[in-house]
């Protein structure tokens, strides 16, 4: 059984109203990116440079800790989230990366010579660089690239720029041309791809019937007590979400962030948010059953009553 800690937790966000919603940040992304492939390379959000991080190892630290809903964990300006599902170096496959890079047009080569030899031979800060002399509109945050899609998705119109963002040694500045230009980027640091996704009904109904499936996989009902009572599905433990501020402090204690991990609910709404928390919190593989239970019972098992 979980039990209660002495510590004051963070509110989990409200469920969107659709479970394919998106945060809002990344709303905005996603319609940058329809009308140039280079602006979905744009930030989330604006940062002052003050607000810059200055030493690359403290910033990939503070990039790899986990988050709390509302917290104030991470890094102090966007993070690039670059899902490796394209080509590039097979030594990351399955990695994410924190990205920042400046841009020049297509005739500054010359300049962008002069950048790289101000950093390598001169101690010269690639974010304060971005910010006098990019094209990009990262410049606001230094060349940090905020992206919350995935890389195909994100950057994979640009292949150069995949390319040397995936074989490039971290914190190694190393230069490529694209389309857009000449580009300066630095991999400040990786981590393993961390999986999100929707399970259908039928294929979770499958995997159930293997009694090794309910021992070694971890699942989660966040609904209330009196759903629960209603209808439930063998193997889960039930969280329900309005006592997150008793569970969500201890998670990382009582689960494995290493497993494979379901989270269930009524539609799949309140299933999508802990979802996604949980991710934040470091765990690889997360897994939310469409449509909740409810789809489970229309789809995969009659047995299950539906409310």
């Amino acid at each position: 059984m979980l039990g209660l800690r002495a510590r004051a937790a963070a509110q989990l966000p409200r469920p969107s109203p659709s479970p394919s919603s998106a945060p809002v940040a990344s709303l905005s992304l996603a319609r940058l990116a329809c009308a140039s492939p280079l602006a979905a390379l744009a930030p989330l959000a604006s940062a002052p440079p003050s607000a810059r991080a200055t030493q690359p190892a403290s910033l990939s630290a503070r990039w790899a800790a986990p988050m709390r809903p509302g917290g104030t964990g991470g890094p102090s300006r966007p993070t690039t989230r670059v899902l490796c599902t394209a080509a590039g170096s097979v030594q990351r496959e399955g990695k994410e990366l924190l990205v920042q890079h400046l841009l020049v047009g297509e005739k500054d080569v010359r300049l962008l010579v002069d950048l790289e030899k101000s950093i390598i031979a001169g101690g010269a800060d690639l974010s304060d660089l971005a910010v006098e002399h990019s094209l990009c509109p990262s410049k606001e945050n230094g060349g940090m690239l905020g992206c919350s899609l995935n890389f195909q998705t994100c950057i994979g119109q640009v292949p150069e720029f995949e390319e040397a963002a995936f074989s490039a040694p971290l914190n190694k500045v190393v230069r490529c041309k694209t389309k857009f230009g000449w580009h300066l980027l630095q991999v400040l640091a990786e981590r393993d791809q961390c999986v999100l996704q929707d399970i259908d009904p039928e294929e979770l109904h499958t995997k159930m019937q293997d009694p090794s499936f309910l021992e070694e996989a971890q699942l989660i009902d966040v609904r209330e007590p009196d759903e629960v009572v209603k209808a439930s599905l063998p193997g889960f433990k039930v969280l329900p979400l309005r006592q997150f501020g008793t569970w969500g402090p201890v998670m990382t204690d009582e689960f494995n962030p290493q497993k494979d991990t379901y989270v269930l609910c009524h539609h799949g709404m309140r299933s999508m948010q802990v979802a996604k928390w949980l991710q934040s919190q470091g765990f690889k593989k997360v897994y939310n059953v469409a449509g909740g239970i409810h789809a489970y019972a229309v789809k995969a098992d009659s047995s299950i009553p539906t409310y």
